[in-house]
């Protein structure tokens, strides 16, 4: 089992847009291994490869006995209806604020053999889902809290000793 460091908030990688994977090889199924080991621990639903310093597209998650991963992934739907929830992330440990999200959402996308792979999630599922994505795409959670929300996120996170300082 390879469970990967952690990647912390103010590190550059977490605001990175992340490269497509074009590469099929022994590396990418190195890596799909090293994410879904890394995100078996308890309290942990997703990880996104930025999480452990790799700038491609691709998440692990672990929600409700429901394991997988996905490359490429993008957001193919989101329901109309949202709810506010609670949301932390591994990268951002130990702080929960209040985010906007879907209540169901799917993602299209491949697997270790290019072959096509789409998740469907409800509640938690889909927040992951969505909260993966997002991070893929160089965004914390905490990019869409509300201004006053943020400020004090961000006072929390810079006196937490995870905070990574250049």
């Amino acid at each position: 089992m390879a469970l990967r460091e952690l990647r912390y908030f103010g590190d550059p990688v977490l605001k990175t847009v992340c490269d497509p994977v074009t590469r099929f090889d022994k590396g990418l199924r190195q890596l799909v291994t090293d994410l879904l080991d890394s995100v078996k621990p308890a309290g942990r639903a997703g990880l996104a490869a930025p999480q452990i310093g790799v700038s491609l597209r691709v998440f692990s998650y672990d929600v409700d006995g429901l394991t997988g991963y996905v490359i490429n992934p993008e957001i193919a739907e989101l329901s109309e209806a949202t709810h506010e929830i609670d949301e932390g992330c591994l990268s951002v440990p130990e702080l929960w604020f209040p985010v906007t999200r879907a209540v169901r959402a799917v993602v299209r996308g491949v697997d270790v053999n290019n072959e096509p792979v789409v998740v469907e999630g409800k509640d938690v599922l889909a927040q992951c889902l969505q909260h993966e994505t997002d991070h893929l795409n160089g965004m914390l959670y905490l990019d869409r809290l509300s201004k006053e929300t943020k400020r004090e996120a961000l006072r929390q996170a810079r006196e937490k000793d995870w905070f990574w300082r250049r």
